[in-house]
C-alpha cells in the first residue's frame, strides 16, 4: 500500500518497481499521479487501486496484462472513453470500479472491433482503393495513409457520441493495422474469434453514474418520449422516388432550383424537460440551445473533428445535455423553483492543485429567478451561482475574446457584464460586475459585434434595437445606449418603436433581425448603418437594409431566429411548427461590396421543414410553436425547440 503519500508520477521509480516481480496487489489511491510511467513492469500484478488521483490517460495500463481488478474512481479527467480503452487493452480484466465488466468487455473486444473493422474496410474500398496505382512508391503510400487515417477517423461513426473519442482511437488503430496488412506489411495481431452478442448491449452502458435529479446536482439521465409516436407516412417527401425504402421527411422547397434543396430527416423527438418528469407534460416551453464547444486539451486535442454534436437545451425547471446523433440525454440539471430561459458555453483554463493548466467547458444557465448557475459539466457539478438581477434574465452570452466575461440581459431593463472568475481546485471563485448598460425597455436578444466584440454590443429590445459602447477602458460603469436603429414600418415609414425579438449576426457585418413588421425578417449592414453616426450620444440611425426575408405573417412574438455563418444560412421557426431556412450564399458577396445594393424583392425561404405528425397518447399534437432553431457550426444537426416540451433533432443527410 502506497496510499496517501502525496506521490507524483516521478516518484514511481521504474528501477525499483521492475524488481517487484511477484507483486499482485498495489494501492496507489489518494495521491497526485497524472499518469503511469510506461516501464513499471510488474508482470504479475492482478489488483490495482488508483482512486482519487489526477490521471489523464489509461493506455499505459496495458503494461499489466494479468490485471483482473482495477479502480480509478474520482479521477476527474477520466471518462467513459477511458473505461472502454482499458476494457479493450486488458484482456483479463473482470472488475472495473467495482463492477463486473466481463460481458461488456467481450462486446468491446469482439463485436465492437468487428463492426469498426468492417466500416474501416468499406471506407477504404469505397473512397481510397482506386487512388493507389498498381505500382506505388513509398511517398505515395505515405501520402495516401495520411489522407486515409484522417478521413476514416472523421467518417466512421459507431455507437453513442459519449464514446466518440474511444471510437476514433480504435478506428485509427484498426486503420493502421489494415493498411499494414493490405499494403503487404506483416501484422502481429491475431484475429479475434467471432462471438454473437445482443446488438443493444451498448445502450445499457451509456451512463455508469446514477441519475441525479436533485437541485444543484447534475446527473446522467435518459428520457425518450415513450408516449409520442411519429407517423412516417406524413414524413415522406412528396416527390420521393418510387421504390425508395427510407421514410424521410425532406421538406418542400419553395424555389425552383432543386439543387438548393437541403435533404434533412428528423432523427429524434425528445420530451426531456418535463415538470416532475411527467410524460403528460406538453406545456413546458423550451427556449434556448447552444452547441458545446470542442476542447483544446493539449495531447487530447482531436485533430479530426471540427464541431461538437452535443447540445445544451433549457426550458422549465431543467437544463439538458443531449447527444444529437443518438438522442441520448447525457446529463440533466434541475432546479425545482426555476424556469430557465437561456444557456451559454465558455471554455476556462483552470489550474489544478499541482499547477497544471487544463481547459474545461463551463455552462451558464439563467432564467426567471435572475440567478446565473455555473456548471462544470465534465465533473457533473454546479459549482456556483451569481445573483445577477432581481428580475428575470431573458438571455445570457459570453464574450468570444474574454472567456470569463458574461453578459446578462434582464427584465429590469439592464444588461450587465460580469467577470465570473476562474474557479480554483476547490471551486472557489470570485465574480464581479464590470458594467451596466441601461436600456429603455426589456432587452430580449443580445449580440456582440464580431469585428469588435470588446467595443460594441447590439440588443433587440421590447422597444427597439439599440447599440452600446462596452469598452472597459472608460471610467463610466453605468452607460446609456449610444445608438438607436430605425426600420421601415408596415406603411413604409421609418420607426424606432418596435419589439425586436430576433437579432443575430450572419457574418462580420451582416445582421439579421426580426421585429414588428409582419411576415418580414430584415437583413442589414452594421458597418454602413453605424458609420453614419456622428459625434455625440444616443443618435437615431436608419438601418441600411440589404434585403427582406419572406416569413410567416403571424403577429406572435418571441419566435427567435439563428444563423449558421459557415454556410450562410438563416433559420427561423413559425407558429405552425415549421422551420424556415434561407441559404443566402448567393447574396453575401454582393452585400460585402462597398456599394452593395439592396435586394429589390423579398427573398423567399430556400426551404421550409414541415412539422411531422406527432401523436401523444393517441392524440395529434397541435398548435406547435417553434421558439428557437439552432444548427451546429457545420450545419449537420438542426435542433428545434417548441412550445409543447418537445426537442426535435433533424440531421442533414
Amino acid at each position: 500500500s502506497l496510499s496517501k503519500l502525496q506521490l507524483k508520477t516521478g516518484d514511481l521509480d521504474p528501477r525499483l518497481f521492475s524488481r517487484l516481480r511477484h507483486l499482485q496487489k498495489l494501492d496507489l489511491s489518494d495521491n497526485l499521479l497524472d499518469k503511469f510511467p510506461n516501464s513499471l513492469t510488474l508482470p504479475d500484478l492482478r489488483v490495482l487501486n488508483c482512486n482519487n488521483n489526477k490521471l489523464e490517460d489509461v493506455t499505459a495500463l496495458k503494461q499489466f496484462p494479468l490485471l483482473e481488478e482495477l479502480t480509478y474512481e474520482n479521477n476527474v479527467y477520466l471518462t467513459l472513453n477511458d473505461d472502454y480503452k482499458v476494457m479493450f487493452l486488458l484482456e483479463n480484466l473482470r472488475l472495473l470500479n467495482g463492477k463486473d465488466i466481463t460481458k461488456l468487455a467481450n462486446h468491446v473486444r469482439r463485436v465492437n472491433s468487428r463492426k469498426l473493422t468492417s466500416k474501416v474496410t468499406a471506407h477504404w474500398e469505397k473512397f481510397f482503393r482506386d487512388q493507389l496505382p498498381e505500382k506505388y512508391t513509398a511517398e505515395q503510400v505515405k501520402s495516401i495513409k495520411k489522407k486515409f487515417l484522417k478521413s476514416v477517423q472523421t467518417n466512421v461513426v459507431y455507437g453513442p457520441s459519449s464514446l466518440s473519442e474511444f471510437t476514433r482511437w480504435r478506428v485509427k488503430m484498426i486503420a493502421e493495422e489494415f493498411l499494414a496488412y493490405s499494403l503487404g506489411l506483416e501484422l502481429n495481431t491475431d484475429p479475434e474469434p467471432e462471438e454473437n452478442m445482443d446488438e443493444n448491449e451498448e445502450e445499457s452502458t451509456e451512463s455508469p453514474r446514477e441519475a441525479a435529479e436533485d437541485m444543484g446536482q447534475v446527473g446522467n439521465f435518459s428520457s425518450y418520449i415513450n408516449n409520442v409516436t411519429v407517423t412516417p407516412s406524413k414524413r415522406k417527401r412528396n416527390n420521393s422516388k418510387a421504390g425508395s425504402g427510407k421514410k424521410r421527411s425532406k421538406s418542400q422547397a419553395n424555389t425552383k432550383e432543386e439543387s438548393e434543396d437541403v435533404s434533412a430527416e428528423p432523427l429524434h423527438f425528445l420530451q426531456c424537460h418535463s415538470k416532475g418528469n411527467s410524460h403528460e407534460d406538453f406545456k413546458t416551453q423550451l427556449w434556448s440551445c447552444v452547441f458545446e464547444p470542442l476542447l483544446d486539451c493539449g495531447a487530447r486535442k482531436d485533430p479530426i473533428v471540427s464541431s461538437s454534436r452535443t447540445v445544451a437545451t433549457c426550458g422549465g425547471e431543467s437544463v439538458c445535455l443531449i447527444d444529437c446523433e443518438t438522442g441520448t440525454v447525457l446529463k440533466k440539471y434541475k432546479v425545482a423553483t426555476e424556469e430557465f430561459f437561456s444557456v451559454a458555453w465558455t471554455t476556462l483554463t483552470m489550474v489544478i492543485s499541482d499547477s497544471r493548466k487544463k481547459s474545461h467547458n463551463i455552462l451558464a444557465a439563467a432564467g426567471r429567478r435572475g440567478i446565473v448557475k455555473l456548471i462544470h459539466v465534465a465533473a457533473d457539478f454546479c459549482y456556483g451561482e451569481i445573483k445577477a438581477h432581481k428580475k428575470p434574465i431573458a438571455t445570457v452570452c459570453f464574450s468570444p475574446t474574454q472567456a470569463t466575461h458574461l453578459f446578462t440581459a434582464s427584465y429590469d431593463k439592464r444588461i450587465a457584464l460580469w467577470d465570473i472568475g476562474i474557479p480554483d481546485c476547490d471551486y472557489n471563485f470570485k465574480a464581479s460586475q464590470l458594467l451596466v448598460l441601461e436600456a429603455l425597455s426589456i432587452p430580449l436578444r443580445i449580440a456582440l459585434v464580431p469585428t469588435c466584440p470588446d467595443e460594441y454590443l447590439l440588443a433587440g429590445c421590447e422597444g427597439g434595437c439599440f447599440a452600446w459602447n462596452i469598452k472597459l477602458d472608460k471610467e463610466q460603469k453605468s452607460r446609456p445606449f449610444e445608438a438607436l436603429f430605425q426600420f421601415p414600418d408596415e406603411d413604409g415609414s421609418m420607426t424606432t418603436s418596435h419589439r425586436v425579438d430576433g437579432l443575430v449576426f450572419l457574418n462580420d457585418d451582416v445582421v439579421v433581425s426580426k421585429s414588428s413588421k409582419p411576415g418580414c425578417i430584415y437583413v442589414w449592414s452594421w458597418r454602413r448603418s453605424f458609420d453614419t453616426k456622428g459625434k455625440g450620444c444616443q443618435r437615431t440611425l436608419s438601418a441600411v437594409i440589404l434585403a427582406e426575408l419572406e416569413w410567416s405573417t403571424t403577429d406572435l412574438s418571441y419566435l427567435t431566429l439563428s444563423t449558421c455563418p459557415a454556410k450562410d444560412y438563416v433559420f427561423c421557426g413559425d407558429e405552425n411548427g415549421s422551420v424556415w431556412m434561407y441559404n443566402l450564399s448567393n447574396y453575401t458577396t454582393a452585400w460585402s461590396s462597398a456599394k452593395g445594393k439592396r435586394s429589390d424583392k423579398r427573398i423567399p425561404p430556400t426551404q421550409i421543414l414541415k412539422w411531422p405528425e406527432l401523436r401523444a397518447n393517441g392524440e395529434q399534437l397541435t398548435e406547435v410553436l417553434i421558439n428557437n432553431v439552432v444548427s451546429d457550426p457545420t450545419f449537420t444537426y438542426l435542433v428545434v425547440l417548441t412550445s409543447v416540451n418537445i426537442t426535435a433533432i433533424w440531421k442533414k443527410s
